[in-house]
């Protein structure tokens, strides 16, 4: 079962809830003896790792990822524009009078188009490096996470790496990018259930809008998980009524789970009783998911 961990905008509190979710469910909990696996999909600031405290002594792995770009040949090139004109990411500029071409690599998908479409055989692909991919071993929870380099605009493909660690037969949490953009499509893609994680503010109900149509043009289920609940107004409450999401879980605005954040410790160990509280939200989110036909195809 995979299950995202989202938000319509940062700052609400998501990190929070796919940390302490995964804490709340032991190797009984997952259902097959294996323990969960948390994936950190926020690849431009992750910080999952600061609330597991892994010991740099038990990373067990760092993987460097790569894409394709072109490399332009400019002694066959006869600057005839094929390649700009093809290319649907404005990454190549042909300066034809000047007989010059230049390439902003961080615009390239690495789609290859403009290699096929060249009649001087003039394009070749190199690889270069966009980010890197850590994975540690932190209380009985695999972490992964990707850390995009400085610089880099595009995270999808790190993002995509990432989520190659997902194994279908465990219990799979993914925190999210914020926002609607193409990374949080990346992430979200495949799960079996979202939770969106809003708060009850104008701000907080006016970016949830956008993500739980996001959610319905994707097919994905979804519920709510209300933080710094007490704030604000009950406009959120009304939403969900109205648009007949369920509200899986309401964290209190309270001094102390500020502290415990703020010193990087999770609230299930601070406060045990919330470990409870996190698992009944997994448990009701099993028989929602049943009771709609079972997990989504991954094929």
């Amino acid at each position: 079962m995979i299950i995202s961990v989202a938000s319509g905008k940062g700052g609400t509190g998501k990190t929070t809830v796919a940390v302490n979710l995964a804490l709340s469910l032991d190797a009984s909990g997952t259902g097959t003896g294996a323990p969960p696996l948390l994936l950190d999909c926020d690849v431009e600031e992750p910080n999952a790792y600061l609330f597991l405290n892994p010991n740099p002594g038990v990373e067990e792995e760092v993987k460097t990822v790569c894409t394709v770009i072109p490399e332009i040949e400019e002694e066959r090139c006869d600057y005839c524009g094929k390649c700009a004109s093809s290319c649907e990411y404005n990454a190549i500029v042909v300066l034809s009078e000047q007989r010059r071409v230049m390439l902003f690599p961080e615009l390239c998908n690495g789609c290859g188009l403009c290699t096929l479409v060249c009649p001087q055989n003039a394009i070749r692909e190199v690889t270069r490096e966009i980010g890197t991919i850590r994975r540690y071993r932190s209380d009985g929870i695999e972490l992964v996470y990707g850390v995009l380099n400085i610089g880099e605009v595009r995270a999808t493909p790190l993002i995509e790496q990432v989520k190659e660690a997902v194994k279908t037969e465990r219990t799979v949490i993914i925190d999210c990018p914020p926002g609607t953009s193409c990374p949080v499509i990346a992430a979200v893609q495949g799960s079996d259930y979202c939770i969106l994680v809003t708060e009850p503010t104008p701000f907080g109900l006016y970016d949830l809008k956008l993500a739980v149509e996001t959610l319905k043009m994707m097919g994905i289920p979804s519920g709510l998980v209300i933080n710094r609940a007490g704030i604000g107004d009950r406009e959120v409450y009304k939403y969900s009524e109205a648009e007949g999401i369920p509200i899986l879980l309401e964290i209190p605005y309270r001094r102390e789970i500020a502290r415990y954040y703020s010193e990087g410790i999770p609230m299930v160990r601070a406060m045990p009783e919330w470990k409870r509280h996190f698992a009944s939200m997994m448990e009701r989110i099993r028989i929602e998911i049943g009771g709609r036909g079972g997990m989504r195809d991954e094929g």
